[in-house]
């Protein structure tokens, strides 16, 4: 027996994805869809999907579970293109950057007994500081020991969770389950606050008369601060996301500024060990977050080790979301 997975957006973490079950290949039949054809054909060239549907209904329409890793800005137009092709029974799984507003288009859009779970993976440390973005950076082992936090609507199946998790659990990440309010919150913060403030600092810099020489001087600094715009799915996408989650955005952006403004008083007051205290304690803090990013075991002082389930244990509860057939069903 073989389920179907279609995985939908071939960037870093469809990708990823695929290539991460790309050991279960008996079990497991890998369907890639992206709105880039010449994505997709390399994603199926580096064995990431076993065939391409570039057709989208088409592509979910035998699907037993669907990976839905497109920009923000495009997920309310697939789930609305896919709803009445989904078969009952199917799970569809978020990746986005946003949670709340993704589960509400959900709600709306999906027929009954088709269920929304949502992730939210962190990457393999070992890939922090790589300067590759989207197919490039995909990777069989990026979530290798990576919690994926798992956000649910209320309401959610129990299998479909449970599905999730497992699922976590064979592309080799730890599942850890929150509050889809909260992990807005944390995504505001460490993902798309970097993304807007490297938009800010180039317009500081580049829309001043300066820039025409600064540019001949600007460095490895400059490039580093800055390289989260390269990341970005979007301009669309980040300001979709941005206003999905606009309560948080705008508190950490106040929290930006308020840093900001404490650094430039302490400069504007001349006070020398003001600023290198906050720098100090800055990379000290910095320090602390890599070295712990490395370690990468947030999970196991709060919660006993959990036992990696078969592949065959993780399909079999996925078969259980399907309907049952009825003996007319199975005369026919």
């Amino acid at each position: 027996m073989t389920v179907q997975v279609t995985i939908l957006g071939l960037g870093q973490i469809g990708t990823s994805i695929g290539l991460a079950l790309g050991d279960h290949k008996d079990l497991v039949r890998r369907i890639g869809n992206d709105s880039e054809p010449n994505i997709a054909k390399r994603a199926e060239k580096i064995g990431a999907v076993d065939h391409i549907i570039f057709n989208l209904p088409s592509s979910v329409r035998q699907a037993d579970l669907v990976i839905l890793a497109v920009p923000v800005d495009e997920i309310r137009e697939v789930l609305e293109t896919i709803s009445t092709d989904l078969k009952e029974g199917a799970v569809i799984i978020d990746t986005s950057s946003t949670k709340e507003a993704a589960a509400k288009w959900a709600a709306e859009l999906l027929p009954p007994e088709r269920h929304f779970v949502a992730w939210t993976p962190t990457i393999n440390p070992a890939y922090l500081h790589e300067t590759e973005f989207g197919i490039d950076a995909a990777q069989p082992d990026l979530f290798k020991d990576c919690l994926i936090f798992i956000t649910t609507p209320p309401g959610a199946a129990a299998p479909a969770i449970k599905l999730a998790s497992d699922l976590t659990t064979l592309v080799g990440g730890k599942p850890f389950y929150a509050d889809q309010a909260e992990v807005d919150g944390l995504l505001a913060a460490n993902i798309l606050l970097p993304e807007l403030t490297a938009a800010a600092l180039i317009h500081a810099v580049m829309d001043q008369p300066g820039w025409t020489e600064g540019r001949k001087l600007a460095g490895r600094s400059f490039a580093l601060a800055t390289s989260p715009i390269l990341g970005l799915e979007g301009n669309k996408a980040i300001a979709k996301a941005a206003l999905a989650n606009r309560e948080n955005v705008v508190r950490v952006m106040d929290n930006l500024i308020a840093a900001l403004t404490n650094l430039r008083t302490a400069i504007q007051n001349d006070n020398a060990d003001g600023v290198q205290q906050q720098m100090q304690e800055a990379r000290e803090a910095r320090e602390i977050w890599i070295g712990q990013r490395k370690i990468n075991d947030w999970i196991s002082v709060d919660s006993p080790p959990s036992t990696l389930p078969t592949a065959g244990e993780v399909l079999g509860r996925l078969v259980g979301l399907r309907p049952k057939s009825t003996s007319k069903d199975r005369n026919k």
